[in-house]
């Protein structure tokens, strides 16, 4: 079955003579007043804690100033890895100290992968009723405690999430694994390094819920009066001179850096968690 993603390049981040940040003209401006309620609501920290992200997971905004084209989506984050107005305002975690710094080397290289992002609804999920991966009450099913390396795998949705040869993996096809709205929802139940995982499914539902209508732009179709999720979506890794260095220098399924590009408000939200140990209180 073919794969619902496609990268977009990887190639040096080399500069453009006469051309601001050296890739053909794009340039950013930080947006520190933007809110997300859904990540600093009293709720949504709570559960960020017993998952083991809080204070390891943050969104940011950034502004820029011409019409963003997908076929240049290199050049946009070429752009923006170069930009002096982002260099002093990106944020990662520091993997000596667990503070949150910036990212100090020169990026040579990007890669970014295209994320589908068409659902518009949690009903998406509801095949984990139909399946007895939860029960009728909201309850998620136990199984026998396993490891999927690092995770423990004690119920039948982390089966799902994670084990390959599960029975019920294909419950969720490869384009909906895919999907951005799948990956937050994964990436929520997975936690952290010390996550206390749930017994009942709603917690996820209703934080994934939030956290992806915080972070997606969305319009209304005049013609159908259907919604349309508008945002363009990349998973984005960076290199230096040395390997890897943003989101980390360690390659972790839930270190990762979403890329979220509204467009028509030429906004563009990231959204970024280091595997690590949480805050605990």
């Amino acid at each position: 079955m073919a794969t619902a993603w496609t990268p977009v390049s990887v190639r040096p981040v080399a500069g453009v003579a006469g051309e601001p940040g050296g890739a053909k003209g794009y340039s950013f401006r930080f947006l520190p007043q933007k809110p997300f309620p859904a990540l600093g609501g009293a709720q949504t920290a709570a559960r960020l804690r017993q998952w083991s992200m809080l204070g390891r997971v943050r969104a940011q905004a950034f502004g820029f100033d011409q019409a963003f084209q997908a076929h240049r989506a290199h050049d946009f984050l070429t752009a923006f890895f170069k930009d002096p107005n982002v260099i002093p305002n990106l944020k990662l975690l520091s993997e000596s100290s667990s503070d949150w710094v910036t990212l100090g080397t020169e990026v040579k290289k990007i890669e970014a992968i295209n994320v589908p992002c068409t659902q518009i609804s949690m009903a998406f999920f509801n095949r984990l009723y139909a399946e007895n991966i939860v029960r009728e009450n909201g309850h998620i099913v136990k199984c026998l405690d396993s490891f999927c390396d690092p995770f423990l795998v004690s119920d039948e949705l982390r089966k799902v999430l994670l084990e390959e040869d599960s029975e019920k993996y294909e419950v969720f096809s490869q384009a909906d694994r895919e999907e951005f709205l799948f990956r937050l929802f994964k990436h929520l139940c997975l936690g952290g390094a010390l996550c206390q995982y749930e017994d009942m499914l709603k917690p996820y539902l209703e934080t994934t819920r939030l956290i992806y209508k915080d972070l997606l732009s969305v319009r209304k179709i005049p013609q159908t009066q259907k919604i349309q999720i508008t945002s363009y979506i990349f998973k984005v890794t960076a290199y230096d001179s040395n390997g890897m260095c943003y989101p980390s220098t360690k390659n972790h399924e839930q270190t990762f850096a979403y890329f979220i590009v509204d467009p028509f408000k030429r906004h563009l939200h990231i959204f970024y968690h280091c595997y690590g140990v949480g805050e605990m209180s």
